[in-house]
C-alpha cells in the first residue's frame, strides 16, 4: 500500500522521528526539505537489502573510470591521512557479546 507523499522541514523530521518512520511503515514516502529545497527521501526498504560485493564494487569502479576517460585520483593530503590511519592502526579484538 503506497500513501502519498509527505513533505516536511528538516525541524519537524527531527521534532518527530518517530512520526515519521510510523508514516514509512505504513507506505509513506517521506521528503525531508530545508525551505523548498528537498534533502532526502525517506520511503520503505522493498525487497532483499544486501551488502555490494567487492567484486562489484571493483566492476563499479573500472566502468566509472571508462565514463570519465581516465583513472580517478585521490586528493594528496586524504593519501597521506589514509596511509597513516593504516599505518596506525590496531587490531580489532571486539568484545565477547558482540
Amino acid at each position: 500500500m503506497h500513501m502519498a507523499t509527505i513533505h516536511i522541514s528538516e525541524d519537524d523530521a527531527a521534532r518527530d522521528f518517530a512520526r515519521l518512520m510510523a508514516h514509512v511503515r505504513l507506505g509513506a514516502e517521506v521528503v525531508i526539505e530545508n525551505g523548498t529545497c528537498a534533502v532526502a527521501v525517506v520511503r520503505s526498504v522493498t525487497g532483499e537489502v544486501r551488502p555490494r560485493l567487492l567484486s562489484e564494487s571493483i566492476a563499479l569502479a573500472k566502468k566509472h573510470a571508462e565514463d570519465l576517460g581516465h583513472e580517478p585520483r585521490m586528493d594528496p593530503e586524504f593519501a597521506d591521512d589514509l596511509e597513516e590511519i593504516i599505518r596506525n592502526r590496531k587490531p580489532w579484538n571486539p568484545p565477547t557479546w558482540e
